[in-house]
């Protein structure tokens, strides 16, 4: 995305926002609260139409993209909420992230189509493995609103990811998640750098300074920073972003890098 501006009525909610995520690059969008990360994010995804800007992916430029189109451009998304359906069972909510690889239709094979059997099995497969992949397997059966909402929130991570996408946008991927269950999917995240892209939207510093090999950082719509995770943390208008004026900045970017080392150790 280059040169992304936003506006709602008289309000510049983006000004000039420029992003690239490289190949195999877990890329993360930071800053404080309003400062535009849900519009630059919904700007990807199709919900939201910049005002000016492009937006280009593999060398094409994308002039009016849709939420319905990203799928076959091999890119996958989370929302802030899971977004599930709640008369699906898990398994068949992992189906529908895998519909790009059925011939006959996610729909056809859902509901068992004589043209759909070998869809069928198909979509059934991709989406137990990438249940197997998030520890979900054992609910595949269950359906979203008996589930706690941290095993929700690998439900739908497992439907981005059944899709076997080229990029993943991932929105607050950690809401909600103990401490524990952050680690893991950081873990998680790492991993996926060497099968796809990532672009994580996250107000977790710890998590954040962890899994990204770059980051952008936002404040009040215009970016503010970007780089590495120990440019960012070195960065004094990041520090004053987060934190205002009166802040002792070589000490909190003392303690930004304990979170790198921590990323480092992992």
């Amino acid at each position: 995305m280059t040169g992304i501006n936003v506006a709602f009525g008289g309000v510049l909610a983006l000004s000039d926002v420029s992003l690239t995520v490289e190949p195999g690059q877990v890329h993360g969008l930071i800053g404080p609260n309003g400062a535009g990360k849900t519009t630059l994010f919904n700007v990807a995804c199709g919900l939201v139409r910049p005002t000016s800007g492009r937006i280009v992916w593999r060398d094409r430029e994308l002039s009016r993209l849709r939420p319905s189109q990203l799928t076959r451009l091999g890119i996958s998304r989370t929302l802030q909420g899971v977004g599930l359906f709640a008369g699906l069972t898990v398994l068949e909510n992992v189906m529908i992230g895998a519909h790009r690889h059925a011939k006959a239709g996610f729909f056809s094979a859902l509901f068992a189509l004589p043209t759909a059997d070998k869809d069928d099995g198909l979509l059934r497969e991709r989406a137990h493995r990438a249940l197997v992949e998030l520890g979900a397997e054992a609910y595949a059966g269950r359906y979203p609103g008996s589930l706690p909402y941290p095993v929700q929130k690998r439900v739908a991570l497992a439907r981005a990811l059944v899709a076997d996408p080229d990029l993943l946008l991932l929105d607050e991927p950690a809401s909600g998640l103990s401490e524990d269950e952050m680690h893991e999917l950081g873990d998680l995240i790492r991993s996926l750098s060497g099968r796809m892209s990532v672009l994580l939207v996250e107000h977790h510093m710890d998590l954040v300074m962890r899994v990204c090999d770059r980051i952008t950082v936002l404040d009040s719509g215009k970016q503010i920073a970007n780089g590495t995770p120990a440019e960012v943390q070195a960065d004094p208008a990041v520090t004053e972003a987060y934190l205002g004026d009166d802040v002792d900045v070589e000490a909190d970017a003392a303690a930004l890098a304990s979170a790198e080392g921590g990323r480092n150790d992992a």
